[in-house]
């Protein structure tokens, strides 16, 4: 059993000011629970409840998917406004969410080695980078002992990979939710500084497609 090693590349956040307060306006202007818009943005409903009421910046795939979801955009969501004259004559296009199948799903986990792991800390929720592989049907991560990426332990977490180009508000997003827990590696695995090896084993995956609508 043997994770690849690969460079978490630095992601650059949004910087949307209230977004939370934003989501949770929208959602009641729709008349939604958290439930609903979870269900929608095929997301936990513990993670779009700590988008409303903690997160300051949100990843791109999950700005699409419940802008999807509450049927509004990104950049409404964000709270910026359009750059040039020209923009403000048309509305900004939608986006729709279409469903993945499972297949698909662990295909794209298998083929990338990057992901964003939530989970609860002493701290509060925290959403945290890992590289990780997909082994015999789990998602298996190394990090060390007292980083924050070791509370997940014993606990149910959340995992997420995407690939979203922002220019034309498409891409993908895979969700997977399950119970995280800590595994032995062999003496020849264990070497190194990073000696906690932590699978999850998803109770759900879903994922979506994410478009502009045509309509």
């Amino acid at each position: 059993m043997t994770v690849p090693h690969k460079t978490v590349p630095h992601r650059t956040a949004h910087q949307p000011g209230d977004v939370g307060r934003r989501v949770a306006l929208r959602r009641e202007q729709l008349g939604l629970t958290l439930e609903e818009v979870a269900a929608r943005a095929g997301m936990a409903p513990s993670y779009v409840q700590y988008v409303e009421e903690q997160s300051d910046t949100i990843g791109s795939s999950a700005l699409l998917r419940l802008a999807a979801a509450l049927r509004t955009t990104g950049r409404q969501l964000l709270g910026v406004g359009p750059e040039h004259p020209a923009e403000a004559l048309a509305p900004p296009p939608q986006t729709v969410l279409q469903e993945m199948d499972p297949a698909d799903c662990w295909n794209r986990l298998a083929e990338h080695g990057v992901g964003r792991l939530a989970l609860a800390t002493d701290d509060g929720p925290a959403v945290l980078p890992v590289n990780y592989a997909v082994i015999a049907g789990a998602i298996v991560y190394r990090t060390e002992s007292g980083e924050a990426p070791a509370a997940a332990v014993g606990s149910e977490v959340a995992f997420e990979i995407d690939q979203v180009d922002e220019a034309i508000a498409a891409g993908w997003s895979v969700f997977a939710v399950g119970k995280a827990e800590r595994v032995t590696p062999s003496e020849e695995e264990a070497a190194g500084k990073r000696d906690l090896w932590i699978r999850i084993i998803p109770d759900r995956v879903s994922g979506c497609l994410i478009r502009e609508s045509q309509q």
